[in-house]
């Protein structure tokens, strides 16, 4: 029997990734202020509920509480940007290594396909968003076949943090192109099975969305 403890972290959980999801597509935007009276009307939970789901996302680092106005989303600076991405870069390198020890050539065959003739050409046609999710159904199957939870814990963490960041970088000029090419290469090192390749594509596939992202800060943040 479902106690009422256990229904109520069931909402608190529905609620704050409904609140993650807008704060990481920037449906909210850095500094845009989170009343606690209209998100309990919006969610139908009281204001207390409201105080401790933001303050799970203030210990977060998505949300920040402002003394004498409330909590806000927070913003990232460019240090802060560079910090993440020190640890973003090795975590993403450690997750290929270990996706493709734990794998079979045939746990690539989908992504395969998918970043195959299809994508090149929706590329080619300008569309990002269909590379983007491309992107992001890569790093669920990384992180499910590195089988390392406190791993996917982290790095979940941080792309709630850096979605719309990647997003816009692959925007940027000829990125696009360089970030399917790049990816294309980290797959077919996983059919191999040469961890050594797979881990050394992905970090270079991370060096370059980082110097992309260095050379066109001010439109990246």
């Amino acid at each position: 029997m479902t106690t009422k403890s256990e229904m109520t972290l069931g909402e608190n959980d529905h609620v704050e990734r409904i609140l993650r999801d807008r704060i990481a597509t920037h449906e909210l935007s850095p500094g845009s202020k989170l009343g606690e009276a209209a998100l309990a009307k919006e969610f139908g939970i009281s204001r207390s509920r409201v105080r401790e789901i933001l303050n799970v996302l203030a210990q977060k680092e998505l949300v920040k509480r402002i003394p004498n106005r409330g909590a806000v989303v927070a913003k990232m600076d460019a240090e802060q940007l560079s910090q993440i991405y020190d640890l973003f870069e090795v975590l993403e390198g450690l997750t290929a290594r270990l996706a493709c020890m734990n794998s079979q050539p045939s746990d690539w065959d989908e992504l395969s396909e998918l970043f195959g003739k299809p994508m090149e050409e929706a590329v080619a046609n300008g569309d990002v968003g269909a590379l983007f999710s491309a992107v992001g159904c890569y790093r669920e199957t990384a992180l499910r076949l590195a089988r390392n939870d406190f791993l996917s814990q982290t790095l979940n963490g941080i792309y709630d943090r850096t979605q719309m960041i990647i997003r816009r970088t692959l925007i940027l000029p000829g990125r696009a192109k360089l970030s399917l090419e790049e990816h294309q290469m980290i797959i077919a090192a996983m059919r191999r099975g040469d961890v050594e390749a797979a881990e050394r594509c992905k970090l270079n596939n991370m060096k370059s969305a980082r110097d992309a992202i260095n050379k066109y800060i001010d439109f990246v943040l």
